[in-house]
């Protein structure tokens, strides 16, 4: 399946006159860039992997939904951002704190109901925040951060503060409404924000084309005349260049940029989807593109890590993931009184307890 955009589809520019950034340019960013998508990407697959046995081994509850295979999505975003910007997503959140740089170990043991988790285990798996490093959760209503994504971004320009904020969504929830109100006020208010269609080719176990006759999604920016384009989303180096230069464009005051960017996930929809809707073949063919094999090679072929190095760094990150385990299962359940904090800013609110 072709991730660049046919010539025959309507265009929308980031920039006037210029086509938007839909493929990179190979080895066009440093070895420490190389270095540290390796190391954040194995981070994401080592963990999610290690949440899905244990979720089967019932350590933990509630919805469970995996990011592997779409790491090159956040790992490309993570060099194109800079710490104070925003982000905001849906439920299959568990990865973007850890690019961020949020320690493992809290994202595990909110997964875990623990008190020492990110939402102090009130939030579970898909409810991470992580108010240091702008991190505005993890949300279970379909769609539903489309709305606050535009909000946040709309308080930075009242407030005149120079930073983007970066609203994640599935091909599924690009189909509901408030996509389009957000879009309208969006564009007439030219907020810096950056909507991004993490367009994994299913919404649940329902495919793009079922959902609607519209199958090329960066076109719904077009009758808003939002800059739109469709990005390779198993490549960081892509995701890099999209991101940035939308970013670049939010900042000058310019407004939002929707990206259609175009990955996949190598797991179901949620841990109790039997993925009756998909081949094999269908999966082979983008695990053939698994964006960690290809920033291994790059980093082998050109010198600057040894495949013995490469295992060195996998031995870390396994150890870290181990780690984590070990932290949430040692930390304690929050106290029952602790359901009635953290609802509403005003102390001692006078919540019906009868």
């Amino acid at each position: 399946m072709s991730t660049s955009t046919p010539t025959t589809r309507p265009k929308a520019n980031l920039n006037a006159g210029k086509k938007p950034a839909a493929k990179a340019n190979k080895l066009a960013h440093s070895k420490a860039v190389y270095q540290r998508w390796f190391r954040d990407m194995y981070l994401m697959r080592k963990f999610e992997e290690r949440c899905g046995q244990l979720y089967i081994q019932q350590k933990f509850g509630g919805f469970c939904h995996l990011y592997i295979g779409q790491e090159a999505v956040l790992a490309g975003i993570s060099e194109a951002i800079r710490p104070t910007d925003r982000m905001v997503t849906a439920y299959r959140d568990h990865a973007h704190p850890l690019v961020l740089g949020t320690d493992p170990k809290f994202v595990m043991a909110e997964l875990y109901g623990r008190k020492t988790g990110t939402s102090k285990g009130k939030g579970g798996s898909m409810h991470m925040f992580d108010k240091e490093r702008n991190l505005f959760g993890g949300h279970g209503i379909v769609g539903g951060q489309i709305g606050l994504g535009a909000g946040i971004a709309f308080a930075d320009k009242y407030r005149k503060e120079d930073h983007v904020t970066l609203c994640f969504f599935g091909d599924g929830a690009a189909r509901q409404g408030i996509l389009h109100e957000t879009f309208n006020m969006a564009m007439t208010w030219k907020l810096p924000v950056i909507f991004i269609i993490e367009n994994n080719k299913y919404a649940m176990g329902t495919s793009v084309e079922r959902t609607s006759n519209v199958t090329d999604l960066e076109t719904l920016g077009a009758s808003y005349r939002m800059p739109s384009a469709t990005v390779d989303g198993m490549s960081p180096e892509a995701v890099h260049d999209a991101i940035k230069e939308a970013a670049e464009r939010g900042r000058r005051g310019d407004g939002p940029t929707l990206l259609d960017i175009q990955t996949y996930r190598y797991k179901g929809h949620s841990m109790s989807d039997p993925q009756k809707y998909r081949t094999k073949e269908e999966l082979g063919e983008f695990q053939e593109k698994d964006p960690i094999e290809y920033v291994r090679n790059v980093l082998t072929t050109q010198g600057w890590n040894t495949p013995e190095e490469l295992k060195a760094v996998e031995k870390e990150v396994k150890a870290q993931v181990e780690d984590s385990i070990e932290f949430a299962e040692n930390s304690p359940y929050p106290e029952a009184s602790e359901l009635y904090e953290d609802v509403y800013m005003t102390e001692n609110y006078p919540f019906v307890r009868d």
